[in-house]
């Protein structure tokens, strides 16, 4: 990536202290939380935010919620460790989730059937250019299914700087999708609790997932395909055992891995680079291998799953 600079960003003027800068000003910029969710595919001539902006703080308290301020630079997993040393419950699902606080409303995250939306309460930004600050309550971040406004129309333009988190005292759980509640059985889990569910929600992440200091990956690199009901029924008939989760009556959700892993992609290499032999779903670089051939196994992958299945995949990692 020649020709790039990164600032750390701890404080909100540092982000002014870029703008200000005569050399920096003109050059692209380019937010960055831990990075986890992005592959390069070329030289790069950008100026790197790093968002390293620390804090949590109860900012209000209730007999059953709280909420939470979080800076943008805290480690989301930190931040799930934090809320479980507090009895404060909504996040455990999204145990070991890689990247920032930050980020995670940009993308919207989710695991086992839990989205930040659901726990969502602001978000302070700041547009790099002006200095601008603003507040977006939910209805303003558009949240969908690993998207928002940040991602959308809003792309570019804020920066994320503290995200609060409305957490509850008195939890309903959600082990109901995937292998959450076998997994908890398995663990010999007899009293549900938030921190039970984290663990399992560990574990099951840690067997099926490869490290990325071990093995060079961005995580789950394609989106759960949404499948209408017409279709999901024509691929029953041929596909018996097809996995889905429905989301509601005309719409229904799809493993990518699954559709991935009928079309004999699991564990396939291509010299530096390939398809996870225990997760269809993570594209690896074994060390070696290029942004652009990952890209183009990608576009293979599609291909593959769309002449199949009938179904398109749309990729989660952001490509550069």
């Amino acid at each position: 990536m020649n020709g790039q600079y990164v600032a750390v960003i701890t404080h909100l003027d540092d982000i002014d202290e870029v703008y200000a800068n005569h050399r920096l000003r003109p050059m692209p910029k380019l937010v960055l939380g831990g990075g986890s969710n992005i592959l390069f595919t070329g030289n790069q001539r950008k100026v790197f935010l790093k968002m390293e902006i620390e804090g949590i703080e109860v900012v209000e308290e209730g007999r059953e919620e709280v909420i939470v301020e979080v800076g943008a630079g805290v480690i989301w997993h930190q931040f799930v460790l934090w809320c479980l040393e507090h009895d404060f419950s909504g996040v455990e699902n999204l145990s070991l989730i890689p990247g920032t606080v930050g980020a995670a409303p940009i993308q919207n995250i989710g695991a086992y059937g839990v989205e930040l939306k659901e726990v969502f309460h602001s978000l302070d930004a700041v547009v790099g250019k002006t200095g601008e600050q603003k507040t977006f309550l939910p209805e303003e971040c558009e949240f969908g299914y690993r998207h928002s406004i940040f991602k959308g129309k809003h792309q570019g333009k804020y920066i994320i700087t503290k995200v609060r988190l409305r957490l509850s005292k008195k939890p309903t759980f959600n082990i109901e999708y995937g292998n959450l509640k076998t997994t908890l059985s398995q663990l010999g889990v007899e009293e549900l609790s938030a921190r039970a569910i984290s663990e399992a929600v560990i574990h099951i992440r840690q067997t099926k997932l490869p490290d990325p200091i071990d093995i060079g990956n961005a995580g789950s690199f394609f989106k759960n395909p949404m499948v209408e009901r017409p279709l999901l029924e024509a691929l029953q008939e041929i596909y018996p055992d097809l996995p889905f989760f429905e989301v509601n009556d005309q719409w229904s959700k799809v493993p990518a891995a699954w559709l991935i892993d009928q079309c004999g992609w699991k564990g396939k290499r291509r010299g530096d680079i390939g398809v996870h032999e225990n997760q269809p779903l993570v594209l690896v670089n074994y060390g070696g291998g290029s942004g652009k051939e990952i890209v183009k196994l990608s576009k293979d992958i599609q291909q593959s799953v769309s002449s199949t299945f009938g179904i398109d995949l749309k990729p989660e990692v952001n490509i550069i």
